[in-house]
C-alpha cells in the first residue's frame, strides 16, 4: 500500500532551509553557533528556527554536559531524526539494494533483491517490490515515508529525472524518476550513483565541513563526485567529474566510451580481469579471483594492479590539478584490493600533481553498497528540504 501523500517541508525562506541544513549536517548547535556558521544574524536564526520547531523538525533542549558553574546550561538546537523517513535505492547490474533511513540519514534497515533482468520494466517491478517491503517496515515504526531516491551509474540528469545512458544497465533515455514515482507512490529523486554518494559524504560523512573535496570510486567503473564551494557539481550536461574517461595512455586499451587509454579502461574491474587473463593464461572469472592471484604473488596479476594504480593516481592528480580540493576520498568496491595498488596510486599522484596540489589529503573510505543506497536517500532528503539539486 503506497504511503499517503508526502507533506511539504516548512522551508518558506532560504534562511529556513539554510538553518535546517546546518543543524542537520553540523549539529547539535546553540543558536549563537548556528548564526555564526550560517552567517546569519541571531534574529534571523530565531525567525528561521521557530517554524521548524513548531513543525517538529527541530528540537531545543539544554546541554547538560556543558553546564557552566553558574547559570543555566546552553540550549542546543538539533534535528529530530524520527520526524520523517526516506527510502534510498542503489541499482547495480545484478541487484537492487534498498535502505530505509530517518531524517538524519541513519540507516534503519536494508534489503537486497536480485536482478535477473536489466530491462527498465523488470527493474521497475523489482523497485516496486522492494519499496513495498520497506514501506511495510515503516508502518510498524509509525512514521511516514516522505520521499525516495534512486541511484544509477552513468549519465543521469537529476533535474529531468532521466537516465541518459547507463552502460552497466544498457539503458538510454529512460525517464526513471517519473516511472519510479508511479511505481513507488512517492516523490522520487534520481541521480548518478557517485554523485548521490558524494551528497551523503558531504552532509553526513568524510566531507562534512569541507568547501572543496572529491570522491573517487574504484571498482566496476571509475567515478568521481566533485564538491566545489560547497556545491555538488553536475556540470552543464550532467557529466562533471568523469575521471574514468580521462585519457592517461593514448596507446592503451580501448574503452567502452570509444577512446583509448581511459583510466577506466585500465583500472576498472573488467579491465584488470582481462589483463590478468592475458598475462597469466589463467581462467579468471572476476575481480576477486584476479586479486587472489595477485596476492599469491603471480607476476602478471601483480603487474595488472600496479598499472591500474598508476592510472588511478594520474586520474586523481588531474582532479587535484584542475580544482585543488582539500581532500580526495577514495572509495568503492575496488578497495577490497587496495593493498595491491596503493603504493602505485600514491607514487603516480605525487609525480603528476602540480605544486601545492600534491598537498591534497588523499584518504580511503570503504563503503559497502548499502552506503550507496544511503546516498540515494540523502538526495531524497536534500530534495525534500529544498536545498537541491546541485549546480
Amino acid at each position: 500500500m503506497p504511503s499517503p501523500p508526502a507533506e511539504t517541508f516548512p522551508a518558506n525562506t532560504p534562511a529556513v532551509s539554510q538553518i535546517f541544513v546546518t543543524s542537520l549536517t553540523q549539529g547539535p548547535l546553540t543558536r549563537l553557533e548556528l548564526a555564526r556558521r550560517a552567517a546569519l544574524s541571531p534574529a534571523a536564526v530565531t525567525k528561521a528556527v521557530r517554524p521548524l520547531i513548531e513543525a517538529g523538525y527541530l528540537t531545543e533542549s539544554a546541554d547538560e554536559e556543558s553546564r557552566p558553574t553558574l547559570g543555566r546550561p546552553a540550549s542546543l538546537v538539533r534535528v529530530d531524526g524520527g520526524r520523517a523517513l526516506f527510502i534510498g535505492v542503489k541499482v547495480t547490474g545484478d541487484e537492487v539494494i534498498g535502505v530505509l533511513t530517518d531524517l538524519c540519514c541513519r540507516v534503519l534497515l536494508a534489503r537486497h533483491l536480485l536482478l535477473t533482468d536489466r530491462t527498465p520494466r523488470a527493474v521497475l517491478a523489482t523497485l516496486a517490490e522492494l519499496t513495498q517491503e520497506l514501506l511495510a517496515e515503516a508502518v510498524d515504526l509509525g512514521v511516514q515515508v516522505v520521499g525516495a531516491g534512486v541511484a544509477v551509474s552513468g549519465d543521469v540528469d537529476r533535474t529531468a529525472g532521466m537516465v541518459r545512458y547507463s552502460p552497466f544497465l544498457e539503458w538510454r533515455d529512460v525517464p526513471l524518476a517519473e516511472l519510479t514515482a508511479a511505481a513507488m507512490g512517492l516523490p522520487v529523486t534520481v541521480d548518478n550513483d557517485v554523485r548521490a554518494l558524494t551528497v551523503a559524504e558531504q552532509w553526513f560523512g568524510a566531507g562534512v565541513g569541507l568547501s572543496d573535496f572529491a570522491l573517487v570510486t574504484v571498482g566496476a567503473g571509475i567515478g568521481c563526485g566533485l564538491v566545489v564551494h560547497g556545491r555538488v557539481v553536475a556540470g552543464a550536461h550532467g557529466v562533471a567529474g568523469e575521471i574514468g574517461h580521462v585519457t592517461v595512455d593514448p596507446t592503451g586499451p580501448l574503452c567502452h566510451c570509444g577512446n583509448r587509454g581511459c583510466v577506466e579502461a585500465i583500472a576498472g574491474d573488467a579491465a584488470i580481469v582481462e589483463r590478468v587473463r592475458a598475462a597469466t593464461g589463467a581462467v579468471v572469472a572476476d575481480a576477486g579471483q584476479a586479486a587472489a592471484l595477485a596476492h599469491e604473488g603471480v607476476a602478471g596479476a601483480q603487474e595488472a594492479y600496479a598499472r591500474a594504480g598508476e592510472a588511478i593516481g594520474r586520474g586523481i592528480a588531474t582532479v587535484a590539478n584542475l580544482f585543488g580540493p582539500e581532500r580526495v576520498i577514495i572509495s568503492g568496491e575496488g578497495l577490497a584490493a587496495y593493498d595491491l595498488f596503493a603504493a602505485q596510486i600514491r607514487e603516480a599522484f605525487a609525480a603528476a600533481a602540480f605544486g601545492s596540489a600534491a598537498e591534497c589529503d588523499v584518504q580511503t573510505r570503504p563503503l559497502p553498497f548499502e552506503e550507496w543506497a544511503r546516498g540515494a536517500a540523502a538526495t531524497a532528503i536534500q530534495s525534500f528540504i529544498g536545498s537541491g539539486p546541485h549546480q
